[in-house]
């Protein structure tokens, strides 16, 4: 397997990208809006092999928990924010390693500006997240009204084109679809494109069984193209099996012991 050359992306002690090993991630289902059960998850996670753990923020009150689940947590923790910049503003100054977020989803150029910002002063990553079942509607009727990979590539250059206008390529890329041949020729295409760092996974991949097959042959499939920095497996179970799979797919790859 040769792997595909991309630049390096920092989460406190965890690299992705480069040559550094491929890191696991996972989704805590805590609200950290309720602290102590999320640093006790995010430790409990940790323990399974999870190197970088995710957190849902629905509201400011989410955003303020996660300073004391950054300061109890082993590993890196990354703020899931969707459309409210204000929450990503909190989660920056609660110390998250990484934000989840799509600028172009965030309202005006001021309020995008200020993230960026924010970020730029920590060294904050963000991961760029596109799914194939939110695109944007006029990429949609570009295909007909129907997702597809070229869609799913030119969702993720917008995004991405909004940071590199602000001078900002501290960036994770992301393009998940729970079909998994849409999945793997999106990824193969944007790759051709770009050299930030990728975050593979099957959007809505399932329960533990169908969820653990799709991911093998998703991601298994990209990793073993050279494709892929840090994967997530998607499952409707707790996300200590996400680890566990996500692990088993390195071994059976040779990529991690």
């Amino acid at each position: 397997m040769k792997r595909r050359k991309c630049r390096e992306v920092k989460l406190r002690q965890t690299v992705i990208g480069g040559s550094a090993p491929i890191s696991v991630q996972t989704m805590s289902t805590v609200n950290p809006a309720d602290y102590v059960k999320g640093s006790a998850d995010a430790r409990r996670l940790a323990a399974y092999g999870a190197e970088i753990i995710r957190f849902a923020v629905p509201d400011m009150r989410a955003a303020k928990g996660l300073s004391h689940i950054v300061k109890d947590s082993p590993v890196p923790i990354v703020a899931d924010i969707h459309f409210d910049y204000r929450l990503a503003l909190e989660s920056v100054s609660s110390g998250v390693d990484a934000l989840r977020i799509n600028p172009g989803n965030i309202g005006s150029d001021d309020r995008v500006g200020a993230v960026v910002d924010a970020v730029k002063k920590r060294n904050i990553p963000i991961r760029i997240g596109i799914n194939a079942g939110s695109l944007p509607s006029d990429i949609l009727a570009t295909y007909n009204g129907h997702p597809t990979a070229e869609g799913m590539v030119e969702g993720a250059l917008r995004h991405i084109r909004i940071c590199e206008h602000l001078d900002y390529k501290n960036l994770v890329i992301s393009l998940k679809a729970s079909d998994v041949p849409l999945m793997i020729e999106a990824y193969s295409l944007l790759a051709e494109k770009v050299d930030y760092p990728f975050h593979l996974g099957v959007t809505e991949a399932g329960l533990l069984r169908d969820g653990t097959v799709k991911s093998a042959i998703g991601i298994g499939s990209l990793l073993y193209a050279g494709i892929g920095d840090t994967i997530r497996v998607s499952l409707t179970d707790d996300p200590a099996e996400e680890v566990k799979t996500g692990r088993s797919i390195l071994s059976a790859l040779g990529l991690r012991h």
